[in-house]
């Protein structure tokens, strides 16, 4: 089976969030099925390096406003086809953002050609090669279904994954020109949303299939409080909607052989983790206590993510002696106040704003708890770290982190298969018990290690998840083969 991700971004080339490290892992996974997977990737300025060793299998004179090669490839056991257009793609700043943190102002043309190529290979293959599905990913690939219909020729099947409904991509109607979208379906069972274009709307309205992170939240996404407006849609496309929980890449999460960790260590050798740990001290400044956990917190610094509930529940977690350390970056408001934090109450609460994928692998292997008190959380990867780490996740039970974690309640440590600690309203009441249950359960040093143990047993790699996508792809290429006979 060949076929075509279209995604804005992949590790370990350029990351902002998780769908990076989903577009980096699964490819891999499914190839080692035995098909064949394409990533269709903007060529930022990270991929000036990897340009130069492949081969130019597509090029355009003009595409909105330059011109554009299609570069085949292979870097870090992927199969990449880089669109490189230096008007749209070879700036300074972020991949959506500018040196002063606003949106670039031509985002919307930007990974509309993003998915205008990827319609195009859809439709024509590239270098010889022809999907037989597209895998298009977010709201920066959610045109790629709607250039497809508008072309009215025969089409391969597109699946829209949903990784997080909040980014929604809605534009001015008046872009829909520059892009070459008809009027035909620029309306409610298209690409419009309440006169704007709607990326992600129309991907969804649009695809032969949609699928997100998590069973949970694709429950979830057919609810107000969590579909963003596009409930009512994707209601309509129930049957089209499939939870499939995210993965993670083994081999570079993998304790017991982690280049960036002091020590390695394994679930017999528990006790190495006292070097990671002993780094992080030193590193944020924290004093040791070998009687209270550590948490750590890797993340965005956002309400979505819950920190500003944490914010006040740090009081909590100093007296009990447990400490905090906390990577990340986002709202300046709430960095400003982490860094408050750190100053009221030094040696028990570090923090470092940005983010450092070295450390954050030293903190899953040195930290006791990694604390997710999210408000929505589509399926979440660093709790799958932790799981993988023996660092038990402390998380609000939504999306994904219901369907990965399992709740120390007094069942599930009878039967030693707890792996983390999960609470529900998403209060600071709620958190501070969390907190209060994980250090009690600190205490106890031998329910502690065996939880870290079953965590660290579960399975949180792609082998299952590979197989369903690979599943669900043979089912709509067998599909329309049919309907098209």
């Amino acid at each position: 089976m060949n076929i075509l991700f279209v995604a804005s971004e992949c590790a370990p080339f350029v990351k902002t969030g998780g769908l990076a490290d989903v577009i980096g892992s699964i490819p891999k996974a499914l190839e080692a099925l035995g098909h064949t997977v394409k990533v269709l990737l903007p060529a930022y300025p990270a991929f000036k390096q990897w340009i130069k060793h492949g081969e130019v299998e597509l090029e355009l004179e003009d595409l909105f406003g330059g011109s554009a090669r299609v570069h085949s490839v292979r870097a870090k056991g992927l199969n990449l086809l880089l669109l490189e257009a230096e008007h749209l793609y070879d700036r300074g700043g972020s991949i959506y953002l500018d040196e002063e943190g606003c949106d670039w102002e031509d985002n919307p043309i930007r990974f509309g050609a993003l998915s205008l190529l990827g319609a195009k290979i859809g439709l024509d293959g590239v270098g010889g090669w022809k999907p037989q599905i597209v895998s298009a990913h977010d709201w920066q690939a959610g045109l790629v279904p709607v250039y497809l219909r508008q072309s009215g020729r025969k089409a391969p099947p597109v699946v829209m994954t949903i990784h997080n409904i909040a980014f929604q991509g809605l534009f001015d109607g008046e872009i829909r020109e520059t892009l070459g979208l008809t009027e035909g379906l620029y309306n409610p069972d298209g690409f419009e949303f309440w006169g704007h274009v709607g990326y992600l709307k129309g991907g969804i309205a649009l695809s032969d299939k949609i699928t997100t992170v998590s069973p949970t939240y694709a429950t979830e996404l057919l609810t107000p409080e969590y579909g963003m407006g596009l409930e009512g849609l994707l209601r309509s496309r129930q049957a089209d909607l499939v939870g499939i929980l995210n993965g993670i890449d083994l081999d570079t999460w993998n304790p017991e052989t982690d280049p960036a960790l002091v020590k390695p260590y394994s679930p017999r050798s528990l006790n190495r983790r006292v070097a990671n740990r002993e780094f992080l001290e030193n590193h944020f400044g924290i004093e040791p206590n070998e009687e209270a956990p550590m948490f750590c917190v890797i993340s965005r610094l956002t309400t979505q993510k819950g920190l500003d509930l944490l914010l006040e529940s740090i009081p909590t977690i100093v007296k009990r002696g447990a400490r905090l350390i906390v990577l990340g970056s986002g709202d300046r408001d709430m960095e400003d106040r982490y860094l408050a934090m750190a100053r009221r109450f030094p040696g028990s609460v570090g923090v470092q704003i940005g983010y450092d994928e070295d450390l954050s692998h030293k903190m899953q292997g040195g930290s006791d708890a990694i604390l997710m008190p999210s408000r929505f959380e589509p399926c979440g990867l660093s709790q799958l770290f932790g799981l993988r780490y023996g660092t038990i996740p402390v998380v609000a039970r939504t999306g994904g982190l219901a369907d990965t974690v399992i709740d120390a309640n007094a069942a599930a440590l009878i039967s030693k298969c707890a792996t983390g600690i999960q609470f529900t309203p998403v209060t600071v009441e709620a958190l501070d018990r969390a907190i209060h249950r994980t250090c009690d359960l600190f205490k106890d040093t031998k329910s502690w290690k065996t939880m870290m143990r079953r965590a660290m047993a579960q399975e949180v790699g792609w082998n299952s998840s590979a197989e369903l996508y690979a599943n669900l792809f043979e089912s709509l290429i067998k599909k329309k083969a049919t309907r098209t006979d």
